[in-house]
């Protein structure tokens, strides 16, 4: 068995040819697919996080709004840019989202990749420290997130509180517990990966990576998975750790699907850099018939070695299409696969 989600990045376009052409389309398409999704049998929404962008940026009343329209889904993000983040203020917005949500955020944050406009986080306030790099203080601000949500005082009371305060240091609030036991870490290497499990967070990896050893993206990923696990089991957590992909997976299965995705000549990984000094691979795209598809994914490693699988949509195709491409995958690609 494997959970099954969407990943939605919520590309929005004034284009005519564009069935999401605003941000409140952006938004509200969101919501009535989670929704869809839920009534569909699928098991998560999670949605990307980018600034300075016609995309989704602003996750937690949004994540908010689809907690309170569904009732089963995990609800999630994949990935927040933790160099943008107060994590006090992330805090209270993530435990409020997971009480309206009843439990079910899972939550996805990093330290980010490249944006659309130079140090975008500058304009947000914030600055690495002395000697630190930006991905170190994304890092930082996440270990923070994490402390804070374990729930525990830290902050001195005033005296004389506008309301009377529970004894001892204060926390924020809300608190939802729980929540620390559902932060996931997008990773980008084997290295982070293993941080990640070092520090008990469960991981999401995406559809790029570092390219550490020139072998395709899937066995590459799956070694990423593998030293992800090795560290949580070495840092002896109590609980299981979880794994996500990301995949781009279109079950062709009628003229619609072979007119959008028959012919996308996406098949084989690509090979590019995500800065001047990072060599990354791009891992492949999946369009094909459901017998044909199936035998493509028995291959990939990753996949196997992953609990969860998230399905990359094509947003701007409408929240209707968007249904029937989890429901072809739900459907005619993984009871084969076991995954159902």
């Amino acid at each position: 068995m494997k959970k099954i989600g969407f990943l939605s990045f919520g590309h929005w376009t004034p284009s005519p040819r564009s069935q999401t052409r605003s941000a409140a389309d952006a938004l509200l398409q969101s919501i009535d697919l989670a929704v869809a999704a839920e009534e569909l049998g699928a098991d998560g929404a999670f949605f990307r996080v980018h600034h300075f962008a016609r995309q989704l940026s602003s996750p937690f009343p949004l994540l908010a709004a689809v907690g309170a329209r569904t009732r089963r889904i995990e609800i999630g993000t994949a990935v927040i840019d933790m160099r943008y983040e107060n994590p006090l203020y992330m805090a209270e917005d993530a435990g409020a989202a997971d009480l309206i949500a009843g439990g079910r955020l899972q939550l996805g944050i990093s330290r980010g990749s490249p944006e659309q406009v130079i140090e975008g986080w500058r304009y947000f306030g914030y600055q690495p420290a002395e000697g630190e790099s930006d991905a170190d203080m994304g890092r930082r601000h996440a270990q923070v997130l994490l402390e804070v949500l374990r729930g525990e005082g830290f902050a001195q009371p005033n005296p004389r509180p506008m309301f009377p305060n529970p004894p001892g240091l204060l926390r924020t609030e809300p608190h939802s517990t729980g929540l620390r036991e559902r932060i996931w870490w997008g990773a980008g290497s084997n290295a982070t990966a293993a941080w990640a499990g070092k520090l008990g967070m469960h991981l999401q990896s995406s559809t790029l990576k570092n390219d550490e050893s020139g072998e395709p993206f899937h066995i590459q990923q799956a070694a990423q998975i593998r030293a992800f696990r090795s560290a949580w089991k070495e840092a002896g957590h109590a609980r299981e750790p979880r794994v996500s992909v990301s995949r781009s997976i279109f079950a062709l299965v009628n003229d619609q699907d072979r007119a959008y995705f028959g012919g996308d000549g996406s098949e084989a990984d690509q090979i590019g850099f995500i800065d001047e000094k990072t060599r990354a691979i791009f891992g492949r795209s999946y369009a094909a018939e459901p017998d044909v598809l199936i035998e493509q994914l028995r291959e990939d490693q990753a996949i196997s070695e992953a609990d969860t699988l998230l399905l990359t949509v094509p947003n701007q195709l409408g929240v209707t299409y968007n249904a029937h491409v989890i429901e072809a995958v739900l459907t005619h690609v993984a009871p084969a696969l076991g995954w159902r």
